[in-house]
């Protein structure tokens, strides 16, 4: 019975002081943990305060960054509707000028066509048959004229004349941009009557053709019309050689 109580006097002995040490050194770390402060302090910013508050930051970017794209679609939006107008514009008048809108006004009727046999069904005795027909520096010289004296709109049989047409003769027919026609051949142009047939009159190539309706019975007629209507170009106009003379305005 005395050893026991012996060893239970040793255990308190060394016991209690070794644990009251371990015990200071765990309130001496938290207490560097803590930076010397209370960790609880009532006036310390809570997470969930910071968290609110940058949610609220971002929501006021997020709202001001619709706002100016809003404002910058509504401003290229207006641009582009004004480019857009501008260039619509300005294709009708290029249009115009490229005979891509039909035309009506005062305006002039040539018609040209070979010459008819007599009563007895034969041509003229000293005349080869290139005298007889209608040939394409005839139509060549009766445009150009035209538009020397200002024709705002030519069209030849049922086709617009632009500048990319070229009345070409095949045998006894006219090519005219992929179509063939035989005479007579009729030109109409929106302009001034007056000066287009004083410009017919000076041509010395329409004088030489109307020497020949004069010897070998070619038709030849001149008609002033009040209101002529010239269609337009419709076929897609191609251009093989072409090189920009400036900037275009809009």
């Amino acid at each position: 019975m005395s050893r026991p109580r012996r060893q239970s006097r040793q255990i308190w002995r060394f016991g209690v002081p070794a644990v009251t040490l371990m015990a200071g050194l765990l309130l001496s770390t938290t207490h560097g943990l803590a930076g010397g402060s209370d960790i609880r302090r009532s006036d310390a910013p809570r997470l969930v305060d910071l968290v609110r508050d940058a949610q609220g930051s971002v929501d006021r970017l997020t709202e001001r960054r619709d706002t100016l794209a809003t404002e910058v679609d509504s401003f290229h939006g207006r641009s582009a509707d004004a480019a857009l107008s501008a260039m619509q514009t300005r294709i009708a008048e290029l249009g115009e000028q490229a005979g891509q809108t039909a035309m009506r006004g005062r305006g002039l009727v040539v018609t040209m066509t070979d010459a008819q046999r007599d009563v007895d069904g034969r041509f003229p005795r000293d005349a080869s048959p290139d005298d007889l027909v209608v040939h394409q520096q005839d139509i060549s010289a009766v445009l150009n004229a035209l538009w020397s004296a200002g024709a705002e709109a030519v069209q030849m049989q049922d086709q617009r004349i632009i500048a990319t047409s070229a009345p070409r003769c095949v045998g006894s027919t006219l090519l005219l941009n992929g179509r063939t026609y035989s005479p007579p051949y009729t030109i109409s142009a929106i302009g001034d009557p007056a000066a287009m047939r004083a410009a017919l009159a000076e041509a010395p190539l329409v004088t030489l053709y109307r020497q020949y309706v004069v010897r070998f019975g070619l038709g030849y007629s001149e008609e002033v019309r009040e209101q002529l209507e010239v269609v337009a170009h419709s076929e897609p106009i191609r251009v093989q050689y072409a090189k920009p003379t400036g900037p275009i305005p809009y």
